[in-house]
Order: C-alpha cells, then sequence, then structure tokens
C-alpha cells in the first residue's frame, strides 16, 4: 500500500461539478491499493499516519501530528501511485488492485484511519474522474509504502 501525505490548508473533491469531500487544515491522502496488501498495512500505515510529526510547532519546527492541530484527511484513492514506468513510455497498473479488491481495502483504511486520527475522514468517489484541488502548505509532501518501510 503506498501513500503520499500533502499538508494542506484546504482541500476538496469534486465529481461533475459537485462536491464529494471537503476539508479545511490537514492531510490529503493519495493512496494506492496493491493486490498483495493486507489488514496488517491498514494498520501499519494509518498508524504511521496517525503519529506522523508533519505540522509545525510554536517555534516553526514540525513536531505536530494531525490529532495535535486538530487537522482533518482528505482520502482519495489513486491507482497510478503503483504505476510500473520501467518499459516504454506508457506507464503499466498491473501491480494495481482492482476494484473488486481495492474497494474493501479503502474502506477499511478509512475505517481504520478515524479510529486512529479521532477524526471523519472526508473521501472523493472511488473510480471516479474527479477534480482535487488544494493548497500544499509548506510544501509538505511525504511518500510511504508499507512494503518498503524505510
Amino acid at each position: 500500500m503506498r501513500a503520499i501525505l500533502q499538508r494542506t490548508s484546504r482541500a476538496e473533491t469534486r465529481v461533475e461539478g459537485e462536491v464529494k469531500g471537503k476539508i479545511k487544515k490537514g492531510l490529503v491522502i493519495l493512496l494506492g491499493v496493491e493486490d498483495a496488501d493486507t489488514l496488517e498495512d491498514i494498520q501499519w500505515l494509518s498508524g504511521k499516519i496517525a503519529r506522523m510529526r508533519i505540522f509545525e510547532d510554536e517555534e516553526g519546527k514540525m513536531n505536530k501530528s494531525l490529532s495535535d492541530v486538530g487537522g482533518h484527511i482528505l482520502l482519495i484513492s489513486q491507482f497510478t501511485l503503483h504505476a510500473s514506468t520501467k518499459k516504454g513510455n506508457r506507464p503499466s497498473f498491473i501491480k494495481a488492485a482492482k476494484p473488486e479488491t481495492a474497494i474493501p481495502l479503502y474502506e477499511a483504511m478509512k475505517k481504520q484511519l478515524e479510529k486512529d486520527t479521532n477524526t471523519k475522514v472526508e473521501t472523493g468517489e472511488f473510480g471516479a474522474f474527479m477534480q482535487v484541488e488544494f493548497i500544499n502548505d509548506g510544501p509538505v509532501t511525504i511518500f510511504i509504502d508499507s512494503k518498503n518501510k524505510d
């Protein structure tokens, strides 16, 4: 499971002009699910995100977590995080999970994040063509891969 965390001052998703999810200060999380992902990946990744200290304290140092700042989450399914660009110029998405596998894992991640961060998680619409608008605050962007826990 791969995630890109982007610290934001505001964010929203739209499908056909209709707002589906909207937050103020917090994290936009792009989540890529692969076939090999399990509930263990969800628990590890959600815990890591909940404890991640990427918000500034009073001295301007990244020392605070999402909960410390009362932040929110906008979780967006992003199968393209599993793009392989090894051969040619057209990405392959063979490692990305098919919807029948990805949707239950995505929903489980949403619930786990709500539990671990004690906040409601907003979303877009799984599988829809979405417009995502946000202000990357910092900018701060963090990549996490549950299969490569470096």
